[in-house]
């Protein structure tokens, strides 16, 4: 081993940690390894396990000792571009290359040769795996790198793994290790594991808070304020001036990089190199930027990759924009995507670190110290947020179809498991109702991408030839750039003549995926669709992802207004040569936090006959009896989804239904559809004061129990009708006098207990009004002299509004005897010069009432 590689690794910090990790895992069978960035967790940890650092390589007493042959260790890591980076850095400490006793297997690309005792995969091939052969023969350690990220896939395998140990092979030994985690609840997962924690070497990082000058937007969907992105190339150009070293710049995504490496300028004019780290990026120039500095300065620009997975040499800067990715699902439409979201704490803290991995170094937070106390803590485990389909098909292949016996630190939330496995079972990969996984079920999990882009090419190979199917599932299997366009034919063609990055790794997904299909299905010769007859590329790719997504099939409402069969409305984006055409499989659609309709990224041109051949399970056709327009509506409908393909009136519709027509016209508009008279109000009214006052059988005429008890009052006229003109007709207070107490009596005191008129003494009967809190007798001043006790109801003094003798209001008094003795004086005072002709007596109590004026003279 050369000096170079026995200085790298006695500088590693988990070194010391080494002794007590195989201590901890010869006694408990598994760990949890905390160790911070930088420190050698993810390459010295594995190369210590597997027994292959020489007994000089580190002082004496910190390797473990063991005896016998290497151990065979499987590393699982999130990402491939942290595999391949892992593998490349502890094959060049042994003095190797990948391939040799260190190796690497990621989608697409695979490094092992018959020596390899340390390969390094991601989770995602770890779990095909483990579905393939669940002993993992021959496997003796499995680290799951980067636990405190809380990917998915992860959290799965820990899951089988634990299932493994428990069942089939308690020998095998588990590592959970991570830069910054819940270590508690991780040891409690693991059966109480014992908890490992290497101290790194942290040097002191400042923060300078440096946000924008003027606020904002905040983020939605993937859209970025392009403000924030100028603001962020501004504080590059300023760490640059202000401080040594190389910049470490993070962002949320690759189109975010592109348009700061674009503000920042060349080299010359910036004074340093501007690289690129993502997981699209070349090899090399990956390679490149984890080997370090060749001189000049460097501006790095990544995304979460290099938050804890790659260490970048050189680096004495971080600028943090704040901002990550997480995916989020809306169920109810059938879209997911991934979501421009504000760092947690726990990542900017990650984050920072970075600037203080080989020496003191300097953070600028592209926000402000307030705004970092708000942040979420951490980020949210992607189990809470993601599209479940194809973890559900992970736990139906594993024998768990609910996942409830696997071992998870959170749980899946009920609704996204229950549609993930309506998904499976309409694309035949589970049986319904048990929801245990089928033969062919099985056949899609093996194939390595989403289980609905598996039935695609299972089923699109059938159809159109392996290659064709192939194709144009990778193509959906990572989204092209942006400059392929939103039509996805033309995408496939650009792919296809393309010699950038994106182009090489289509092709390799192309022969990975076509290689993946069971030797029947790669036999069959591209040929013509079954619905179309044709071969065209718009033919061929609009039934893949017909396929893949049957719910997002579109068809033209105008305007370049398109409605999904799933309900949703889209729209191809301004200029678009989608906008114009009758039918769209969509393929790749979000709808932004503001917008009223999912926006379409990615589509393929479609006929009638295809559409109804990739969503003919949702073609139905029905008698559809409704209310709209302000009236009854009855017609057949024939449906694909929620998009019409034909309508013809209904002449006789059910009389069920179009009761049921006419109930949801009186919801939506109110009981004012019936006809009202004026007594029929009133009887309303009394009957609510009854109810009130009484109660008993009286009933409770409020809209919700009148919605209740509609069958009783509203029939027979509401079964008669047909229209809105029938409801009009039906008289109200009629039909409110069949819920009056007639079976106990009490209904032929109605007029007893809430008369519609009371008596007063000038022999007027007067009108009390019942629609208030308390019954209202609005009467003329003089019509009442001689009455000395307030008039009740029910037993229920009513509101007197004594008027003057024009009719207008003078007082209102609930209490007339009080009246008479204190407030008629003043009122008396006020109106006597007004209305001389009309008798003002000293005692109205005892005067002679009467509502007629006095004869002129007297």
């Amino acid at each position: 081993m050369g000096a170079a590689r026995e200085d790298a690794l006695a500088a590693l910090p988990v070194r010391t940690a080494l002794p007590e990790l195989a201590g901890a895992l010869d006694a408990a069978g598994c760990a949890v390894l905390c160790a911070p960035p930088g420190t050698g967790k993810t390459t010295l940890v594995p190369l210590a396990l597997a027994g292959l650092l020489p007994a000089g390589s580190l002082p004496a007493g910190l390797l473990p000792t063991r005896r016998g042959p290497a151990r065979r260790v499987l590393v699982a890591e999130p990402r491939r571009i942290a595999a391949r980076a892992a593998a490349r850095r502890m094959a060049w400490l042994l003095g190797e290359r990948p391939g040799q006793r260190v190796g690497f297997t990621v989608r697409g690309e695979r490094a092992v040769g018959p020596s390899t005792v340390v390969e390094v995969v991601t989770t995602g091939v770890l779990l095909q795996r483990l579905q393939r052969d669940q002993e993992l023969a021959g496997v003796d350690v499995v680290i799951l790198d980067e636990c405190h990220e809380r990917h998915l896939d992860a959290d799965t395998a820990a899951a089988f793994l634990l299932d493994v140990r428990a069942a089939l092979r308690p020998e095998l030994r588990l590592v959970a290790a991570s830069a910054t985690t819940d270590a508690a609840g991780w040891s409690a997962l693991l059966g109480d594991a014992p908890v490992v924690t290497a101290q790194g070497v942290t040097h002191p990082v400042d923060v300078v808070w440096a946000p924008p000058a003027r606020p904002v937007r905040p983020p939605h969907g993937t859209r970025v304020d392009p403000a924030l992105l100028t603001h962020v190339a501004s504080v590059v150009r300023r760490a640059l001036a202000e401080h040594p070293g190389d910049v470490l710049v993070f962002l949320p995504g690759v189109g975010e990089i592109e348009r700061v490496a674009g503000q920042l300028g060349g080299a010359a004019e910036l004074g340093a190199e501007v690289l690129r780290v993502h997981g699209r990026a070349p090899a090399a120039v990956q390679d490149a930027v984890l080997a370090g500095p060749a001189g000049g300065r460097r501006v790095v620009l990544a995304t979460a990759v290099a938050e804890s997975s790659l260490t970048v040499p050189g680096v004495r800067v971080v600028v943090d924009a704040g901002l990550a990715r997480e995916p989020r699902t809306d169920h109810a439409r059938g879209l997911g995507a991934l979501t421009t979201v504000r760092v947690s704490r726990a990542g900017a803290r990650q984050r920072a670190g970075r600037a203080g991995r080989e020496a003191p170094g300097v953070v600028y937070r592209c926000w402000t110290e307030a705004d970092h106390g708000r942040l979420a803590r951490f980020p949210a485990p992607e189990i809470r947020v993601a599209d479940l389909t194809a973890f559900a098909l992970q736990a139906a292949c594993w024998g768990d179809q609910d996942a409830s016996g696997l071992a998870l630190l959170d749980p899946p939330p009920a609704g996204a498991l229950a549609a993930a496995r309506a998904v499976l079972a309409a694309i035949g990969a589970t049986e319904h109702g048990s929801g245990r996984a089928t033969a062919r079920g099985a056949r899609l999990a093996r194939l390595g991408v989403h289980p609905r882009l598996a039935r695609a090419l299972l089923d699109g190979a059938e159809r159109v030839g392996a290659r064709r199917a192939a194709e144009v599932v990778a193509l959906l299997s990572e989204e092209p750039p942006r400059g392929y366009g939103d039509d996805l034919a033309a995408a496939l063609r650009t792919a296809r003549a393309g010699s950038d990055a994106y182009g090489a790794r289509w092709r390799q997904e192309v022969r990975r995926l076509e290689g993946a299909l069971p030797a029947a299905a790669r036999g069959r010769c591209d040929g013509a669709t079954g619905a179309t007859g044709a071969v065209g590329d718009d033919a061929v790719v609009g039934l893949v992802a017909g396929l893949a997504f049957p719910e997002r099939v579109a068809r033209a409402k105008g305007d370049g207004a398109f409605l999904m069969v799933s309900g949703t409305g889209a729209g191809p984006g301004d200029g678009s040569r989608l906008r114009g055409q009758e039918w769209l499989a969509v393929a790749v659609a979000d709808r932004p936090a503001t917008a009223a309709v999912a926006r379409v990224r990615l589509a393929a041109v479609i006929d009638e006959a295809t559409a109804l051949d990739v969503a003919g399970e949702l073609r139905s056709t029905a008698e559809e009896v409704r209310w709209e327009g302000g009236d009854v509506l009855a017609r057949r409908v024939e449906r694909l989804g929620a998009v019409e393909l034909a309508v013809r009136p209904l002449r006789n519709p059910a009389p069920a239904l179009v009761r049921e027509a006419l109930l949801d016209g009186v919801r939506r508009e109110g009981f004012g559809l019936l006809h009202w008279t004026r007594d029929a109000r009133q009887l309303r009214d009394r009957l609510a004061f009854l109810h009130r006052a009484v109660g008993g059988g009286w009933p409770d005429v409020s809209d919700s129990a009148l919605w209740d008890r509609a069958g009783e009052w509203l029939e027979p006229e509401l079964s008669r009708a047909r229209r809105r003109a029938d409801l009009e007709r039906l008289e109200a207070g009629q039909a409110l006098r069949r819920l009056l107490p007639w079976a106990s009596g009490e209904a032929g005191r109605l007029d007893e207990l809430a008369p519609e008129r009371i008596e007063v003494p000038s022999g007027s009967r007067v009108r009390v009004e019942y629609g208030g809190e308390q019954p209202v007798l609005a009467v003329k001043l003089q019509e009442l002299f001689g009455l000395r006790e307030t008039p009740r109801v029910a037993g229920v003094p009513v509101l007197v509004h004594l008027l003057s003798p024009a009719g207008r209001p003078a007082a209102v008094t609930a209490d007339l005897a009080s009246f008479w003795r204190d407030g008629y004086r003043a009122v008396r005072a006020e109106l006597r010069g007004r209305y001389p002709r009309h008798p003002w007596p000293e005692d109205p109590s005892t005067a002679e009432a009467t509502r007629r004026v006095r004869p002129r003279g007297r």
